[in-house]
């Protein structure tokens, strides 16, 4: 039986304190997202660049065809949000360092959108800490104090976490899997 982590690498510093994110566990679930979606993910990069061409010269998009049934169905509707998404009053977005993630979820928003994409410098080290952060403050466990001994902590009553990964389009290239770059969204979204 094959090891989890075969075919995986991490071209990338490590430290121990990356150890519970980068988890054999969690780096073998990177490994089967990547094999199972991103040679699907390459083509509709690829599709979006000749779509891309097409409009350019000219050509109008219209419906798709094959979903004419789900238009034509008076009845069909989608399914409700769930509760503590229907109230989305005031959101905030930004990036997943330790102290923006405290502040940001302490602020009386209703709803904070961890960016790991336009909010964030895609560095190895900004991501993988940004994940840790993440993963600490669902626990109820991310804390920080400041060099001047100001310390952050969760309220009781925090905002509801949402994550943005990067974009399909976006790899990450720490990552491989069969000699392959990952991608950044499958990473983001398979850690957290």
């Amino acid at each position: 039986m094959s090891s989890p982590l075969a075919g995986i690498e991490v071209a990338a510093p490590t430290s121990p304190e990356y150890d519970a994110i980068l988890s054999p566990a969690a780096l073998g679930f990177i490994a089967a997202l990547h094999r199972t979606f991103n040679t699907r993910r390459l083509a509709l990069l690829a599709q979006r660049h000749a779509t891309e061409a097409h409009l350019q010269a000219g050509w109008q998009p219209d419906f798709d065809r094959a979903t004419a049934h789900i238009r034509a169905d008076t009845d069909w509707q989608v399914a409700p949000a769930p509760p503590d998404m229907q109230k989305r009053w005031v959101e905030i977005t930004g990036p997943t360092d330790r102290k923006m993630v405290i502040n940001a979820l302490n602020s009386g928003a209703t709803h904070f959108m961890a960016d790991f994409e336009d909010s964030n410098v895609p560095i190895w080290d900004n991501l993988v800490q940004g994940q840790i952060n993440l993963y600490d403050a669902i626990r109820r466990q991310v804390d920080f104090t400041s060099a001047e001994g100001k310390a952050y902590t969760l309220s009781d009553t925090p905002a509801v976490l949402m994550v943005r990964p990067r974009g399909w389009h976006l790899d990450e290239a720490h990552v491989l899997v069969d000699g392959e770059i990952t991608s950044g969204a499958l990473f983001d979204f398979g850690l957290y």
